[in-house]
């Protein structure tokens, strides 16, 4: 006897607003729906005319035809995901709730569909606002609180795919695959799986993983039965991040069979591979691994509708401009970019749906999702690290407002008095987060929330540093990170916003009278900002202001980038830019935009991330003739071999004259090394100076450069 194949419920449902007297009778088959909307699935209902401005709750209602199960066989809905709560009905017959955009869920419907073939499946969703941010309640992180996508945003709706199923008597109801150990010996992957029997009952539970086989019995109780079991893969193919080797990937398959027969089966992809961090400077099987990283939004700002192949596109994007690292920022993504880090190679560093203040109400259901989370991805390799909670501040004030130094000391005063005060989203929600998390993955590291600065008792978690944007000059950094190392160990966050080449958005016809409320509000773009760092007013036309902001992007990321990587391991580990992509059209931090048309700054990024650099510290902005400039020149290697016979030259120009210096010697493998000191005085002649540096060491070549300006001492 054959099982039918599972029946995909994807494409076109009815859809309708919720009000009491339809909720009533919308699961009900005998509803006529013939005058609702057509809504298609996966996808959001704000992306359909007649709903564009719908908060919910919304009805959607399909009819599906099913073959009746038969002997022992059940019958399962499975919905992969529902944005944000849902009620689910078969034929009229309540089945349950959901909560939680990106956690499955799925439904027993083994007597209805024995009753009958013909089918109506209804779900009333509800993605409600959130009123109060501070203190919000659904668990939907940058989806609705986030300052890189519309506030006006409603993600609600069937976004990932649903479908009926039939096994047999037992289910793997869930399973948790999580590599614990590995090593060229050896590795260990430890399996939990929930499994739902019909009655008591005597199976056979067979793994299989890469050439390795188990098989074992059980006695199964009817209802739920947790097991925990591990698999050991001698001389494994090892998985390695893409600048460190291959990526061998390998399928686990665990199924179960009752009397000879299989009742059900399920696969995991997986690579085998250690992670362990050490004072934020992460390792892979052993191997030491300074992360150059980016924070990631979603896709696009209506997840459920990018293709797969926008979402791998985004994985490939980001190796090409030398990353090893995308955070994931607060938020679960779809399936395919998982797939892709793993096949390629790039790490992710996965934050829960948690950004800024939550209600104290959240705790349990926030602790149900961040298990959930594991169990839906700990099997990825790509995986590093889980953040419970970005920025776990009740942020009530508007960054993107007047950008006077007077009213941005007060904002950096207000921000750092509350990491220094407790709070509960910090001291209690995270808490219980990470134990949760650290509970059910004990092979990465669980940060509990990020961006929190060192205080008493507390050596704070990464640092986000908007130096030459929410404060201070960007030429600031090296001196801050002299003064406060702390700080210099992982800079999660940093960067500055700039306008994309597609910006029709801003109707540049109107320059210079744009509607900046408008942009401020929907399209992310802080005036404030520019007001202080690049002048809308100092640029004549729309064309021009919009290539300042993007080489002021590029000048931040690539001195930020190279300050950091001058202190590998010395205390930095790596950093992650904000941001990379954008998921809708605004003016963001990102350096690719909603067509993912690189800005000035992707270059900037790319450069300062080859995995070979030569830099100089930074000139002055100005210099005056006669003054003294001592400049360390470092070279920074990520490779795994050293470079011998390097060579560096550098050729210091100004208008009548030049000066050259040349060094020599080995550069070790995967390390940092100052190569030379260049001192020069000032020139009399004003006017610009370049510094050109140049590393040669066999065929590779790499070259930097760098600008200040002699200017005449006041009279």
């Amino acid at each position: 006897m054959t099982r039918p194949e599972a029946i995909d419920l994807d494409g076109t449902w009815r859809a309708a607003p919720s009000d009491p007297e339809l909720r009533l009778a919308f699961s009900t088959p005998e509803l006529d729906d013939g005058n609702w909307e057509e809504l298609v699935v996966p996808g959001h209902w704000r992306s359909h005319p007649a709903f564009v401005d719908a908060d919910g709750p919304v009805l959607y209602r399909r009819e599906v035809e099913a073959a009746r199960p038969e002997g022992d066989d059940r019958a399962w809905l499975v919905a992969d995901g529902l944005f944000y709560q849902g009620d689910v009905w078969l034929d009229g017959a309540y089945l349950g709730d959901t909560e939680g955009y990106f956690v499955p869920h799925t439904f027993e419907v083994t007597e209805l569909a024995r009753s009958r073939t013909e089918h109506l499946v209804g779900i009333e969703l509800a993605c409600s606002p959130e009123h109060d941010l501070r203190a919000k309640r659904n668990l939907t992180g940058v989806f609705q609180h986030w300052d890189c996508l519309d506030p006006d945003w409603n993600p609600g709706g069937i976004w990932r795919s649903l479908r009926f199923e039939h096994t047999g008597p037992v289910r793997v109801r869930n399973l948790r695959v999580l590599c614990s150990n590995a090593d060229v010996r050896r590795a260990t992957v430890a399996v939990h799986a929930e499994l739902d029997s019909d009655t008591m009952r005597r199976v056979r539970l067979r793994t299989s993983l890469a050439g390795v086989e188990e098989v074992v019995e059980h006695t199964l109780a009817e209802g739920s039965n947790f097991l925990d079991w591990t698999l050991t893969i001698p001389d494994p193919a090892l998985w390695w991040p893409h600048a460190l080797g291959a990526q061998p990937m390998h399928t686990l398959r665990v199924e179960v069979d009752v009397d000879g027969r299989t009742s059900h089966a399920v696969e995991r992809r997986l690579g085998l591979r250690a992670v362990r961090w050490d004072d934020w400077v992460l390792s892979v099987n052993g191997e030491r691994l300074f992360v150059k990283g980016a924070n990631q939004g979603p896709t696009r700002m209506a997840l459920g509708e990018a293709t797969p192949d926008e979402l791998r596109r985004d994985v490939t994007l980001a190796r090409e401009a030398g990353l090893d690292l995308v955070r994931l920022h607060a938020h679960v993504t779809r399936p395919e970019l998982y797939e892709a880090a793993d096949d390629q190679g790039l790490l992710v560093w996965q934050d829960l749906p948690l950004q800024w203040g939550y209600a104290h109400t959240v705790r349990g259901k926030a602790v149900i999702q961040a298990r959930a989370a594991v169990d839906l991805l700990g099997h990825h390799p790509s995986i590093v690290m889980w953040c419970a909670h970005n920025e776990p501040l009740a942020i009530d004030m508007d960054l993107g407002r007047a950008a006077s130094r007077r009213r941005s000391a007060r904002q950096l005063a207000r921000l750092a008095l509350k990491h220094e005060l407790p709070n509960w989203n910090r001291s209690v929600l995270d808490r219980h987060l990470a134990g949760a998390l650290e509970e059910v993955d004990q092979t990465r590291w669980v940060l509990p929330h990020s961006g929190a600065l060192p205080r008493p008792g507390s050596a704070g978690t990464d640092s986000h540093l908007y130096f030459g944007w929410y404060y201070g000059e960007e030429r600031s950094l090296p001196a801050v990170l002299r003064a406060l190392p702390r700080l210099a160990r992982f800079v999660g966050e940093f960067g500055a916003q700039a306008v994309p080449d597609d910006a029709a958005f801003c109707e540049p016809e109107r320059w210079p009278d744009l509607d900046w409320k408008r942009l401020g509000h929907s399209h992310n773009l802080q005036k404030g900002r520019f007001d202080r760092y690049v002048p809308p007013a100092r640029h004549a036309t729309f064309d021009e202001w919009r290539d300042a902001t993007q080489a002021y992007q590029a000048m931040v990321i690539k001195h930020h980038v190279e300050t950091l990587r001058r202190l590998k391991y010395r205390p930095t580990g790596g950093f992650c830019v904000f941001a990379f992509g954008d998921g809708h059209p605004g003016v963001t931090w990102a350096v690719l935009d909603h067509h993912r048309t690189p800005k000035a700054g992707f270059h900037a990024l790319a450069e300062a991330c080859r995995p070979v650099i030569v830099v100089a510290e930074r000139p002055p902005g100005a210099v005056a003739p006669g003054d003294a400039v001592a400049l360390d020149v470092h070279v920074v290697s990520d490779l795994r071999v050293p470079l011998t016979g390097a060579v560096v030259v550098a050729r210091l120009s100004w208008s009548g004259g030049e000066h050259r210096w040349r060094f020599g010697g080995d550069v070790p493998a995967d390390d940092c090394v100052r190569v030379g000191t260049l001192s020069w005085v000032a020139p009399e002649a004003p006017g610009p100076v370049v510094l050109e540096l140049t590393l040669t060491a066999g065929d590779l070549k790499v070259t930097n450069h760098y600008e200040t300006t002699v200017a005449a001492r006041p009279g």
